[in-house]
């Protein structure tokens, strides 16, 4: 049998992108962590060149620092920056549900879709799987910017996903039990927004978003 065709440099980096991208958002390597080169040119089977190329994209991302001569570490989401990433969250989110209210859009699609969530989230809560719980609740709030039909918000909503990945990893790991907690602040969020109650929902949400990602013992206003 032949041995299976290398794969072209830049497929190969692709590749070693993606899944060391995965490593961090996940949090199975975390914050601190420093990732040698030939670590993960060993664990992919792959060259260095590959890993180099990938480490270059990943600190272009704020994902990793490059250490000359020893690898990248993984660097920690910027205090600062979490609070700049809840209060664009509040403000997208917020703006959604006043324009779906009011529009008067039907919320029958939007409310049954962040159910599921919910359930969804429930039983990744009773599993302790906190990298299940912290995709569905990027999901559950991206659901309800995107269902305001507008394009440009879901597209910028779009790219706070990995900082949000990555923040909720950090907030719910030391802390599984915050994971039922949420799915039952979501469910409450969903519950304004069939009220079509725009002030209990933007307040409610602060509240959640605070009690969630308490900053540097900053709570969102």
């Amino acid at each position: 049998m032949n041995a299976p065709e290398a794969l072209p440099s830049s497929s190969a980096a692709d590749r070693v992108y993606l899944e060391t991208k995965e490593l961090i958002l996940s949090g199975d390597v975390p914050a601190g962590r420093l990732l040698s080169e030939g670590d993960i040119a060993q664990r992919m089977s792959v060259s260095r060149t590959p890993v180099r190329e990938a480490f270059v994209r990943l600190q272009s991302e704020d994902l990793l620092e490059l250490i000359p001569k020893r690898g990248a570490v993984v660097t920690p989401v910027p205090t600062s920056e979490a609070m700049d990433v809840l209060e664009t969250r509040a403000a997208l989110e917020v703006a959604a549900v006043r324009r779906m209210t009011s529009r008067m859009d039907d919320l029958t699609a939007l409310l049954a879709a962040l159910g599921d969530l919910v359930t969804q989230q429930r039983e990744a809560a009773e599993a302790g799987d906190v990298a299940a719980f912290a995709r569905l609740d990027v999901g559950f709030h991206a659901t309800v910017v995107s269902s305001s039909g507008n394009q440009l918000a879901t597209r910028f909503y779009a790219t706070l996903a990995d900082r949000q990945r990555r923040m909720n990893i950090g907030a719910m790991t030391p802390d599984p039990g915050r994971m039922a907690i949420c799915a039952d602040e979501h469910e409450a969020l969903a519950g304004e927004i069939r009220e079509r109650d725009l002030a209990g929902f933007e307040i409610y949400l602060r509240t959640h978003l605070s009690a969630t990602h308490l900053v540097a013992g900053q709570w969102l206003a």
